[in-house]
């Protein structure tokens, strides 16, 4: 199934994440909290995820350097970048966002651990959309994903 690109630039995608992350905290927030005895092991579960999430978005912002859009469509001077952390994922900072909604959502509540699935539900829509801007503005992101075959976490 082909997803919507859902603009021209791929915007409602970023809007929708907008969303969807604003609401994992706010949800979490006002919600019940985790039982007692989880609490307090969630609440470091959940803040080294997020730590590690907020980490993985950093290193991949600076890795794109000028190459850096918030909208799916690359610019048109952008190029590709293939080394630091995207060398093993080609979608770092996706995966920083779903690290830290995670992340905030064992820390916070269990309301909010719906709200992390549908982020991670989006995260992989948007990443699709974006790849076909990726393959119609670079001629090596096709060898470049086949080579790099992790989506979002560089691990292994």
């Amino acid at each position: 199934m082909r997803l919507p690109a859902l603009g021209e630039r791929g915007q409602g995608w970023v809007w929708i994440q907008s969303l969807i992350t604003a609401a994992i905290p706010t949800a979490g927030g006002l919600a019940p909290r985790w039982p007692p005895p989880a609490r307090i092991p969630l609440l470091v579960a959940g803040g080294a995820l997020t730590a590690l999430g907020c980490a993985l978005l950093v290193a991949g912002i600076l890795a794109l350097g000028d190459s850096f859009a918030v909208f799916l469509r690359p610019a048109p001077t952008a190029t590709l970048v293939t080394t630091g952390v995207y060398a093993r994922a080609r979608h770092p900072i996706n995966g920083g966002w779903l690290l830290a909604g995670l992340g905030f959502a064992l820390a916070l509540s269990p309301w909010a651990l719906p709200l992390a699935g549908l982020l991670a539900l989006q995260l992989n829509g948007k990443s699709r959309v974006e790849e076909r801007a990726l393959l119609a503005h670079y001629p090596d992101y096709r060898a470049y994903r086949q080579r790099v075959s992790r989506r979002f976490i560089p691990l292994g």
